[in-house]
Order: C-alpha cells, then sequence, then structure tokens
C-alpha cells in the first residue's frame, strides 16, 4: 500500500508523494529529463546502489511516469525516457530549484539575475562540453524547432520576457526587479548584428517561457530576422537545469547565453548577463573564436 493510500485521499499532494516521496525519485527524473536514459549513466551520475535504481526505476515505470525504450536486444537494454504523465513534472522541478536557490543558497530575494562568484553561475557554466537534450520548442507560426541548427553554430539567448507596445503588460513591479529590464534592447542589438553572426557562421535563437503568441506578437514588432522559441513547458529549462526566476504567475529565464555546435554541445556561456546589449558583441567575438575557420 502506498502512504497516499493511507491518509489525504483527495488531496493531489499525498497522492503526489505517494508515488515521488523519495528524493531520489526526483533526481532521476531531473536527470532523465536532462538526457541521461540509459541505467549505468544514471548510476554513475546519481552515485545510487544498482538496488536502489533499479527499484526506483520500476515504481516510476509501473505509475507511468517514464517508459523503456528497448536500444539493445541482445542483451537487452534500455532507456528511460519521460512520459507525458513525467513531462507533468518539469514544472514542479522548475519551482524546486527556484525555490532551493531564491531561499537556500540565496538570501530570499526575487532577482532575474545572479552573482557572478554564486553556486548558480557555476552550475550553469559547467554547462560547457554539454549535449543539449533532444527537445524541440514551437516557433510563433506553430512549428516544432529543435534550438540549435546541425549546419552551422547556435547562439541561444534566453530572456525573461518581451513585449510590445500595447500587446502586453509587463508583469507587476517589472522594473524593480534587479535584471529583468533590457529583453527589447537585447532583442534587437541581435537583429542589428544578425549579418554578422551569420556570415560568422552561427544561427541565433531567442528562447523566453512565454506563449508562442506573445513571442509571435514581439517578433513582428521588433522585426526581428530570426526565431524566437518558446519553452513555456519548462523542458529545456528543466532539462538543462538553468536560472529562473517566477514573475506575474510564470516561471522565467534569467538572462544568460549558450554558444553550441553543430553537435548540440554547448560550448560557451554567458551568464550573469549585466549588459544585455554589449553582451551581444561578447557572444560575436565568442563564435568567431570558438568557431573553426
Amino acid at each position: 500500500m502506498r502512504r497516499a493510500d493511507l491518509a489525504d485521499a483527495d488531496c493531489g499532494i499525498a497522492q503526489a508523494l505517494g508515488v515521488l516521496g523519495d528524493w531520489w525519485t526526483f533526481l532521476i527524473v531531473r536527470d532523465v529529463a536532462g538526457g541521461t536514459t540509459r541505467f549505468d549513466a544514471l548510476q554513475r551520475e546519481l552515485g545510487v546502489s544498482r538496488r536502489a535504481l533499479t527499484e526506483r526505476l520500476a515504481a516510476l515505470v509501473e505509475h507511468a511516469v517514464l517508459e523503456r525504450r528497448q536500444y539493445s536486444p541482445r542483451p537487452p537494454r534500455y532507456d528511460y525516457v519521460l512520459t507525458s504523465r513525467g513531462d507533468g513534472l518539469l514544472p514542479v522541478l522548475i519551482a524546486l530549484q527556484d525555490w532551493g536557490t531564491r531561499y537556500l543558497m540565496g538570501d530570499g530575494e526575487l532577482t532575474a539575475t545572479a552573482d557572478a562568484a554564486s553556486a548558480e553561475a557555476r552550475r550553469v557554466h559547467d554547462l560547457v562540453g554539454r549535449h543539449l537534450p533532444e527537445v524541440t520548442l514551437p516557433a510563433p507560426d506553430g512549428r516544432l524547432v529543435a534550438p540549435y541548427a546541425a549546419d552551422s553554430w547556435s547562439v541561444l539567448y534566453f530572456f525573461p520576457g518581451a513585449y510590445p507596445p500595447g500587446l502586453g503588460d509587463l508583469p507587476l513591479g517589472w522594473a524593480e526587479i534587479p535584471g529583468a529590464r533590457g529583453c527589447t534592447l537585447e532583442s534587437t542589438t541581435y537583429a542589428g548584428r544578425h549579418g554578422d553572426f551569420r556570415a560568422a557562421g552561427s544561427r541565433v535563437y531567442g528562447i523566453s517561457t512565454q506563449r508562442p503568441d506573445q513571442l509571435a506578437a514581439f517578433a513582428a514588432y521588433a522585426e526581428l530576422p530570426f526565431p524566437l522559441l518558446s519553452d513555456q513547458d519548462g523542458r529545456l529549462a528543466a532539462g538543462l537545469l538553468l536560472p529562473t526566476f517566477r514573475a506575474g504567475g510564470v516561471a522565467r529565464f534569467k538572462r544568460l547565453t549558450l554558444l553550441v555546435d553543430p553537435q548540440a554541445v554547448v560550448r560557451a556561456v554567458q551568464f550573469p548577463v549585466d549588459d544585455p546589449a554589449g553582451s551581444v558583441d561578447e557572444m560575436l567575438d565568442l563564435v568567431r573564436e570558438h568557431r573553426p575557420a
């Protein structure tokens, strides 16, 4: 009998904890979301015993949070991947990370940036050498787009939120949140230097947790020559453990930029970004420095 069957039968929190009431279970879901899908790799990353990992993976499969997909028939070997029920946990992971970063590793203040010497900054810079998770994100026209290009290097700039005049209201108190302002300036600066990025052999993608229709309105207003992608479901945020903050009832990216090679491997990171416009020229220099001649 699950613990959640003993009491609080009508409480969703109690029922969820009956499935996920173990910290290893949350860490397994975190790592699977990040692209670590095989048993040996999960054990190596987590440092958990084989027996404990086997038990927890079996429970997650039983509860349809994960499913097994065979990649080797002899001997039988499986990838563990998130189901739609598992994808539904991604906002929970993001909220836990945001809470831990703000209240346990920070001073409790709401901020859209970070100190360069913080644990959050170290975590982001540790993404260098990491493969992007295999995700696609909705573009404003409804197409699902991979957040990198297989035929060139890619610049992924993550921003909190951008709204055209008259077509969207900034969240209450937006101007008082450190680091939140500057999304329009950053985007239009990338637009102005877009030809230079293309000449350097790279593509530019803007990524936000805003809805695709909101991004479509902003892209049209700012006349952006590159796509804006929506991570409204948190697949990339949770997969890479990207820093977020919450404003206007929505989890939003803290401003950061990744340089990704054609194999979807992160090669350089900008975080924190304190100068939205100046960071564009700095990223162009990084593209020219890292891309083979």
